[in-house]
């Protein structure tokens, strides 16, 4: 299983514990959380799935590369950390 960590930005906005789950990518890491809590999945993720633009994910330290379809690879011990991304300047 991976483990799967969202920050306490985001947690200020939407109740999202850190949780573990199954899958070989991405996607289906995420499915797996997102199906007993919708509200994050909606937080995270647009209407057409793809990873929100102010949103980012790491995997085990390296940032995804495939924000529409997140098929970015996922180890059994990955670690997932899904952050809200910062803009400005």
């Amino acid at each position: 299983m991976a483990r799967v960590v969202f920050t306490e930005n985001i947690q200020r906005h939407v109740e999202c514990p850190e949780t573990e789950a199954t899958g070989g990518s991405v996607r289906e890491v995420l499915d797996n959380v997102f199906a007993a809590n919708p509200q994050a999945r909606s937080y995270v993720l647009d209407d057409q799935a793809a990873l929100r633009r102010h949103m980012t994910i790491f995997v085990d330290g390296r940032a995804v590369r495939d924000r529409a379809r997140l098929s970015d690879p996922v180890a059994a011990g990955s670690t997932i950390h899904v952050f809200q991304a910062l803009s400005g300047g």
